[in-house]
This record gives structure tokens, sequence and C-alpha cells, in this order.
């Protein structure tokens, strides 16, 4: 119950933050939304952070998915239309498909009591993971573990050499839960190590659950922003009889954060799938196929007024068409 009532009352800062977000954010970034796509009944607009802007250009990174949830890569300028507050937007300054890019990596994995039950198959994905980069070297894989008083690197990149794959074939479960201390861990990580061109990502495994961490869900959601992360979570809750995953305090705050960074949220039952052979493919080609389906558009500030400007993306001609990404944007003129 104490972890519960803990992400209840973390969650309040992160619904109110898309009101309040701190300065700290940088304002030269350009308004940068990044997709929230979600597997199971994810909201298409999330109310979490957006990015300040002072300039007069925005800039909307998004995805595309068409029928069955999947991506779409041939998507024209024509075929949707960006809603700027009350101003609908047709004419684009830029208009282009991301680039696919190397990727780094950050697994963290739930060994906390809460998660104990399902920790191995967890960390059997991730020596998937690490076996993966071994065959696709352009792409980086760093571990995080987190349980008991707080997070620890089990390894940087190169997992898969002898000492690497001992000390994650080693690692045990129990303890606290420093959850939002992890997520801050890895952004960092990320933040100070990371490849020039590459794609940083992060792929938790949790049951969402935090007990003990010295920083707060903003502080840890702050620092992925910051790092450009799209978190990827594989929700290792399991549901009382009755109660729907959905409705736990943990699977929500998995939820958020996903939509938060433009990642994925993955339920128990799809954890229950990844304990198949196929499991952590299944991950790395769902990363991969985002990123393949990711749009950057551009275009003139279309209002000048001070404070939060909402933001949507709509179909003009295929209604099976759906479009995920931030909910907005602050702007701020020079000197307000």
């Amino acid at each position: 119950m104490l972890a519960h009532w803990r992400i209840r009352l973390a969650l309040l800062p992160l619904l109110l933050w898309a009101r309040a977000l701190p300065a700290e954010v940088p304002a030269s970034a350009a308004a940068e939304d990044a997709a929230a796509v979600s597997t199971e009944g994810t909201s298409q607009s999330s109310t979490l952070p957006a990015y300040r802007s002072t300039v007069s250009e925005v800039r909307v990174a998004f995805f595309a998915i068409g029928e069955n949830n999947r991506p779409v890569e041939n998507l024209t300028q024509a075929d949707f239309a960006v809603v700027d507050g009350e101003r609908v937007v047709r004419s684009f300054q830029s208009f282009a498909h991301s680039d696919e890019a190397p990727l780094d990596v950050v697994a963290l994995v739930d060994l906390s009591d809460s998660a104990a039950p399902r920790f191995r198959v967890a960390m059997n994905e991730v020596l998937q993971l690490v076996m993966r980069e071994q065959s696709t070297p352009d792409d980086q894989i760093a571990v995080i573990s987190f349980g008991g008083m707080r997070p620890a690197l089990l390894c940087a990149s190169g997992c898969g050499d002898s000492s690497s794959l001992a000390r994650l074939l080693a690692v045990k479960s129990g303890g606290t839960t420093p959850l939002f201390d992890a997520l801050r861990l890895g952004a960092d990580f990320l933040l100070h190590h990371g490849r020039a061109g590459a794609r940083p990502v992060m792929i938790l495994f949790s049951d969402g659950n935090d007990t003990i961490s010295l920083h707060s869900a903003r502080e840890a959601l702050e620092a992925v922003l910051d790092a450009g992360a799209p978190i990827y979570s594989i929700d290792m809750g399991t549901a009382d009889i009755g109660i729907s995953s959905s409705e736990l305090p943990g699977s929500m705050f998995l939820r958020q954060v996903s939509e938060a960074t433009g990642g994925r949220y993955f339920s128990p039952a799809c954890f229950q799938r990844f304990s198949r052979k196929d499991g952590a493919a299944t991950v790395l080609n769902t990363v991969l196929d985002d990123l393949r389906a990711s749009y950057v558009v551009t275009y003139a500030l279309p209002s000048h007024h001070a404070g939060f400007h909402s933001l949507r993306l709509l179909p003009t001609h295929n209604l099976n068409l759906t479009f995920r990404s931030r909910n907005g944007y602050y702007y701020e003129p020079s000197g307000y």
C-alpha cells in the first residue's frame, strides 16, 4: 500500500506539470513533440510536459499510425493538418521523414521485492538485448538495475563480454524500489555518454512503483526529457482479481512516462508474451518500427500570445490515420 500511495502522490505533479514547466528546460528547443504511442488504450493527447519555445518557428516530431496500429512510412504533408490552439495549420515550412540512426539503449530492470516474482524473466529479456547488440554493432546497450537503496550501472557498453555477463547473471532480487532515481541515472548516462548522431532510448522493466527514491517523479521525468529519450515501459505488475492493470497506480505511472517521452507502454499481458524466446526482439523491433515511422514538421508560430499552446494533428484524407505527439508547447516572447 505504501508504494501505491507514493505513486498517487507522484502522479499529481506530473499531471500539473503541463501548466507549470520549470524554466530550466532548454529554451532553445523549439517545441519538439515526440510521439506517444500506446499498445493498449492510451489516450491520444498527453497531459504531460511540453517544451518551451522562444522562437517564431514550431518544430513537431510525431509518429503516424495506420490500420492495425502499424506505422506509416509514406506520409505526405497533404495527409495531415496541425491544430495549434484554435488555428488550423496546413502551410508548413518544412516536412521530413526522420532518418534511421544507431541506437544508444539503456535498459532498466526492477529487482525490488514487488517485482521479484518476475525479475528473472526481465533479466532474460535484457540478456537477449545484449546478445542482439553483438550482432548489431552500430547499437550500444547499457544496463541499470534498481532494487535496494540506490540503482546500479551493471554495464555501460559491450555488455556481452565475460565480466559483464557474469554481473548480469549474478543479480538477485529484493529490497526497496528507487525507480525515480534509476530513471534519473539512465538519463544522466545518456546525456554524458551518448554518441553524436545516435538516438537515445530507454527500455524500462518495472511494475511502476517507487518506495525510496531521493529524486521526485517530476525530477526524473525532467531529466529523461532533457536526454531526449523515449521510454518503452514493460509492465511487470500483476493486477488483483477484478482490477484492470490500467487502474493500478504503478501501471498508470508507466503509461504516463511512456506518453510523456514519446515511447510505448506494454501491459502485464504483453510482458507474459515477452517471456517467450522472441520477447526482446519484439521490443527492439517495435522501437525500430517507431523510429522509421517518425516525421518532423515545422511551421511559423501562428499566435504570439505568451503561455501554453495546445497541439493536435488530424488526418485530412484518410480517416484511418492517427497521429501521436505531445499535447502542446509553451511560448515566451523575448523579454517576457
